[in-house]
């Protein structure tokens, strides 16, 4: 691990590694709370790394270089209470404030997550929690996936001839968020076979997300404090054939060691938006 500066912290991430009977790895969720079926067959192992603090240096880190980048800019809609309000009012701005940044021709989000912090409560439907483990939302399938579950099939072939994006929108709700906040992994310092594809299984659909194996070379960044004027893209796919351009972004909630003490739970929202280009 390389060493400490004065703009890092130390950070105990959690990294994938393999079931030990061989078995194709696998999460289930929104599943009934009374199965005894495991949620997983793969573990988790604890590494700690050093976490840089960019504050001041956001510039530095773009969404085609890096795999995600910084930004303020105040939400209009601020309640973040009722879903069908969420989709009404905070879609729209949203989707208007990623095509702006991307250039992209067309936007369509298709889910969001609110993420409230209670302490020891395990991650359940109507009480999502901070994601723990080093993760990528999306593989290249499953983003493909996404694209003909979400628009038509009249529609779907033609936008998947272009180059089109999964990009998410994180930003904090209510407070700054000291606690638990988010650390990405600049994709300058992934390498391809870090990732492995997990399925992902729920009552309605099986889809796929990758997990991350440690790698010492991979580089975690986060904004100290982010406000709930700042906010965050991470892209989670990107169909492009350019080598020298970021695909996808790991990424996890960590503990930060130098939060103040009397920082309030985390809550945050996330947008998942699929990105079309002409």
């Amino acid at each position: 691990m390389p060493s400490a500066t004065l703009d890092t912290v130390p950070g105990t991430l959690f990294y994938f590694t393999p079931p030990a009977d061989g078995s194709e790895p696998y999460n289930r969720v929104n599943t009934d709370p009374t199965s005894t079926i495991p949620l997983s067959n793969w573990t988790a192992e604890k590494y700690t790394v050093h976490i840089e603090n960019v504050r001041g240096k956001e510039a530095l880190f773009t969404l085609d270089e890096a795999g995600f980048q910084y930004f303020k800019h105040p939400a209009r809609y601020t309640s973040f209470i009722d879903d069908d309000e969420i989709k009404a009012e905070y879609y729209p701005e949203s989707a208007d404030l990623i095509k702006k940044i991307t250039g992209a021709s067309r936007i369509v989000l298709f889910d969001h997550t609110i993420r409230r912090r209670i302490l020891g409560q395990v991650d359940m439907v109507g009480k999502r929690q901070p994601v723990k483990e080093v993760h990528v939302d999306q593989t290249a399938s499953s983003a493909i996936a996404r694209v003909h579950l979400h628009l038509p099939p009249s529609e779907a072939p033609e936008l998947l001839k272009h180059r089109f994006q999964i990009i998410n929108l994180w930003r904090p709700i209510s407070h700054p968020a000291f606690d638990m906040p988010l650390t990405l992994c600049d994709y300058r310092t992934v390498d391809k076979d870090d990732l492995v594809a997990v399925a992902r299984i729920s009552p309605e659909r099986r889809g796929e997300t990758y997990r991350v194996k440690y790698n010492p070379q991979h580089s975690w960044k986060y904004l100290k404090g982010m406000t709930p004027e700042e906010f965050v893209l991470i892209k989670c796919f990107d169909s492009t054939e350019d080598s020298g351009v970021s695909v996808f972004t790991p990424h996890t909630a960590f503990l930060d060691p130098s939060a103040p003490e009397d920082t309030l739970p985390r809550e945050s929202i996330e947008l998942r938006a699929l990105v079309f280009y002409d």
